[in-house]
């Protein structure tokens, strides 16, 4: 079995939009068809720097992960923002997310960017498992304001 970790094609969209299902399934997120054709269209142009990554095992995809870079301005630098990382459910702990993750590692070094950062939900046991192996947890506290709040 060979695992390929690739940008995705035009022809990838069916089977990518299965597992973006998948992730919101997984985060109880109502998504429609429309969602996902709005999201691919931001990965295909590249809006706001977004960019994507598929898992390929013998010609499935099985995973993706979802990136863009952001500014740092108190650091003077530039970071990559890890937005979405999903595994098919039947292969994870196979090494399908570490791969993800690493080609993430190796494009961060290549762009210059001085960290990758993610969130998570806190009762995501499994993935925190693979994710504390590659990265740091921050005591960082995230907050979501509406615009409306103001």
């Amino acid at each position: 079995m060979a695992l390929v970790i690739r940008p995705p094609g035009e022809g990838d969209r069916q089977a990518w939009g299965r597992l973006y299902q998948g992730y919101a399934d997984f985060y109880q997120v109502n998504q429609t068809e429309e969602m996902r054709d709005r999201v691919w269209s931001w990965i295909a142009e590249g809006r706001a720097g977004q960019q994507a990554r598929v898992a390929d095992l013998d010609g499935q995809l099985v995973g993706f992960a979802h990136f863009r870079p952001f500014l740092r301005p108190l650091a003077a630098s530039t970071g990559g923002y890890l937005d979405d990382l999903f595994v098919d459910p039947e292969l994870r702990g196979g090494g399908v997310g570490r791969a993800l993750l690493l080609e993430l590692a190796q494009i961060a070094a290549a762009e210059g960017w001085s960290v990758i950062r993610w969130i998570t939900a806190a009762e995501n046991v499994t993935a925190r498992r693979l994710y504390d192996s590659l990265a740091t947890a921050t005591p960082w506290v995230t907050y979501d304001m509406r615009p409306e709040a103001g």
